[in-house]
């Protein structure tokens, strides 16, 4: 593997998802015991990076949906065979 390759697994990416998860739910929290000093600009690239968080999560769903539609075709092929 090169210096910059990076094998992505699927533990890796739930760990990694659960990491970021992690992080702007102590952002949310940190700036909700400090509603008054918050700035618009801080507000709203919270909301934009639990934006990404929700897209991410779909994105991860999505792909677990596929996978499992995938086996299942494949258990029901064997099965006709």
């Amino acid at each position: 593997m090169a210096k910059h390759d990076v094998e992505l697994t699927f533990v890796t990416l739930i760990k990694k998802y659960s990491s970021l998860q992690s992080e702007i739910l102590k952002a949310v929290q940190n700036v909700s015991s400090k509603l008054s000093a918050i700035t618009p600009g801080r507000f709203l690239l919270l909301q934009f990076q639990m934006a990404q968080l929700t897209q991410v999560g779909d994105a991860i769903s999505n792909f677990i949906f596929q996978v499992n539609s995938y086996v299942n075709t494949c258990v029901r092929n064997l099965k006709t065979s």
